[in-house]
């Protein structure tokens, strides 16, 4: 597998990572034995990243990723905090991330993590010197190696990388998110900070498996939270409608290359873009899991190919979403 160097980390990865967020909680039941197979079947496959949180089945992903990562000096583990709490501003303060960091470092069984990253923290804390100043407290205190943002906005994302010790910002950027193209991949590019393109396959749109008649489980927020019910909207199939995405991805698909699939095609996409670092696809099992580290192997794509992307997006997706991400 490719590797790609991980913004101000300055750590290599391999440009297919692993999200482990199905793995704790939100999207259906995962036993600790699949969850375990499926970070193996990554792993197998060249992956060196696995992103994770802490609200993630309330720590069950970041214990179940701490297992399986000790003893691989290989790996890059990053978890994300600031989810547990109210999301006001004033929740951001030191003895909190003290508190959020002990908690996650005991859950992932380190004394030092590797990555955090603040958790889609409301607007106003990125513009909040005391904020990062905690945080240049947490890596000169060695718990952490590194920090980094994820983000709902672009906005929130150009403030970010203007900080000079964020190593990464973790956006969502697909084929039904192109607006992160204009100004955040250079302007990460530019500074030298990683990125780490979030919900590639729209939650599952863009792998080209469902129709109109696919159902979720109640405990699925593809459920719960199509229209921001439980947290925003744009995490839940990237914002866009059901029935727009899936005829999005029938427009979609005669571009997909012989040989791979829908969600290879997709993950192939974000890879193609410059100043991508890594793109962190989850997984339920461990065939899913190796399916998304193949995509790696795919050729660029051509530029014929990106243009008629950028063609259904404008066509069916831009209208929708007004701009908002």
């Amino acid at each position: 597998m490719e590797h790609r160097v991980l913004g101000r980390t300055g750590r290599q990865v391999g440009v297919v990572g692993l999200g482990a967020w199905q793995l704790g909680a939100d999207w259906g039941q995962v036993s600790e034995d699949e969850a375990l197979a499926t970070l193996a079947a990554a792993a197998d496959g060249g992956v060196t990243f696995i992103d994770t949180a802490d609200v993630y089945g309330d720590g069950r992903s970041e214990r179940i990723v701490g297992r399986f990562a000790k003893d691989r000096p290989e790996l890059t583990v990053a978890t994300k905090m600031g989810r547990r709490v109210e999301q006001v501003p004033s929740s951001y303060v030191m003895d909190n991330f003290r508190a959020w960091n002990d908690r996650s470092r005991r859950n992932l069984g380190v004394d030092t993590i590797d990555l955090v990253q603040l958790h889609c923290p409301p607007t106003a804390v990125f513009s909040d010197d005391a904020v990062f100043d905690a945080l240049d407290t947490l890596v000169a205190e060695e718990r952490i190696a590194a920090y980094g943002v994820s983000v709902e906005t672009c906005e929130e994302a150009l403030t970010a990388i203007a900080r000079p010790g964020v190593a990464t910002v973790q956006i969502i950027l697909n084929a039904f998110r192109l607006k992160p193209l204009e100004r955040v991949l250079p302007a990460a590019r530019e500074a030298g900070v990683g990125i780490i393109a979030r919900v590639p396959l729209a939650s599952g749109l863009l792998s080209g498996r469902y129709d109109e008649k696919t159902t979720f489980a109640p405990d699925d927020h593809r459920s719960f939270n199509r229209h921001g019910e439980a947290f925003d909207v744009g995490e839940t199939f990237s914002g866009v409608g059901f029935e727009t995405g899936l005829e999005a991805v029938r427009r979609l698909a005669p571009l997909v290359p012989e040989g791979a699939t829908t969600a290879q095609f997709a993950l192939r996409w974000i890879l193609d873009q410059p100043g991508v670092s890594v793109v962190i696809p989850g997984a339920r099992n461990p065939a899913q899991a190796t399916a998304n580290a193949a995509a790696a192997a795919l050729r660029p794509l051509p530029e014929s190919t990106l243009r008629a992307v950028r063609d259904v997006y404008d066509e069916l997706i831009r209208p929708q979403v007004h701009g908002r991400w």
